[in-house]
């Protein structure tokens, strides 16, 4: 199965993301650690390394799904070619696909949140408040189904809402 995670940066994808790896025992793979190394490589931050990025995860989920792993991917996700290119992928490998969006639906939680997050992530800078809302204005909606999970609950409750979706039919 390839469990697509999107949502803004710092709504709680992640702690979904490793929450659900280990239910399940998959592999994460998360976009920007993959751009963080790219940079820290060389690649000059003014070349499209986010489209890079998304290209590696996209060659990793379809080998680790080649051998039979279930893949949870970790990214924002706002373009529909994003999204388009994880259909293509599970259609190709012929696995099912889940979406999952993350939404924190308090502006001023998720505001300290981003504030206050710590990623370690060498040479890769947290986003900007206003960086973030802009990506917000620009988020597209898409036609995919998924399930909308909402950060401010509990992620105990957040990973059972989507091991349930995981394991429903439809997607």
């Amino acid at each position: 199965m390839l469990i697509v995670l999107c949502g803004l940066p710092a709504a709680g994808k992640s702690a979904l993301a490793e929450s659900l790896a280990a239910a399940l025992t998959a592999p994460v793979l998360s976009v920007d650690p993959i751009e963080a190394a790219t940079w820290r490589a060389g690649v000059d931050r003014g070349q499209p390394t986010g489209v890079a990025a998304y290209a590696v995860a996209q060659a990793l989920a379809a080998e680790n799904l080649r051998l039979g792993l279930t893949v949870i991917v970790d990214a924002v996700n706002d373009a529909e070619e994003a999204r388009a290119a994880w259909v293509d992928l599970a259609r190709d490998r012929a696995v099912p696909l889940r979406f999952v969006e993350v939404v924190c639906s308090d502006p001023r939680v998720h505001r300290q949140r981003l504030l206050d997050r710590r990623r370690d992530l060498e040479g890769f800078p947290e986003p900007t408040w206003e960086s973030v809302q802009a990506r917000r204005a620009a988020f597209v909606d898409w036609p995919q189904d998924r399930l909308v999970l909402d950060s401010l609950r509990p992620l105990p409750e957040l990973t059972a809402r989507a091991l349930d979706h995981l394991g429903s039919p439809a997607g």
